[in-house]
């Protein structure tokens, strides 16, 4: 009895530092030399300051103001609309605020709830809003999908190029762009498919979004 508690207590100990140490820091040694950017969560800086991930989306949105001149809230959320100079991703509905990146979740909305015909008709709207005065033929049937579902993650850090083009009207009016230039910028920041066949190609909004305050010498 007490030699099979002493092996016990042995093995508990022996694993737990094979396990929960040695593991994850041979993994961590690894994932660093071998891919130094992805283990760190792709960050990305302008200079010296953090200003997003490469795999997280963001809000690009300035706060709404009250008549007093302070930020409006509901539910102790700050309420935003998009801010027209700059690329918008798809839409996020994580708890505490959009792109929360906190609270990743999905939902369990089906494609025939209530709820998610309401969510995707006010997504719709806001995009036809937003888009429409630079788009002038745009209309619902048109709007990408990716502008309407919010993704699994509620965290997408790209758009569909699809979308991208349809914002590219807005971002170089509001920028004093030529559409040209716009799309330019957005092929470079276009990611092919995965292995070259899976999935469909990507524009990442934040580097967009960045290169285009480079361009112009804005700033978000």
């Amino acid at each position: 009895m007490r030699r099979d508690i002493l092996t016990s207590l042995i093995g508990i100990v022996v694993f737990t530092i094979l396990l929960g140490l040695v593991y994850p820091l041979v993994i961590t040694g690894v994932s660093q030399v071998a891919f130094p950017g992805n283990a760190d969560g792709q960050r990305v800086y302008v200079k010296g300051q953090l200003v997003g991930s490469k795999l997280i989306g963001q809000n690009w949105g300035t706060p709404v103001l009250e008549k007093n001149g302070k930020p409006k809230e509901v539910k102790g959320v700050i309420v935003t609309e998009a801010d027209p100079r700059y690329f918008q991703t798809r839409p996020s509905a994580t708890e505490g605020g959009a792109y929360n990146a906190a609270a990743s979740t999905f939902s369990n909305r089906g494609p025939n709830s209530t709820r998610t015909e309401e969510a995707d008709a006010e997504n719709i709207k806001a995009y036809l809003e937003l888009e429409r005065p630079y788009n002038p033929g745009l209309n619902a049937a048109s709007v990408p999908v990716d502008a309407v579902n919010t993704s699994g993650s509620n965290l997408d850090p790209e758009i569909s190029e699809a979308n991208a083009h349809i914002q590219a009207h807005r971002v170089a009016a509001k920028r004093g762009l030529s559409l040209a230039t716009v799309n330019g910028l957005i092929g470079k920041y276009t990611s092919g498919r995965g292995v070259g066949f899976s999935g469909e190609p990507g524009v990442n909004v934040l580097e967009l979004n960045l290169a285009l305050d480079r361009l112009a010498g804005g700033a978000h």
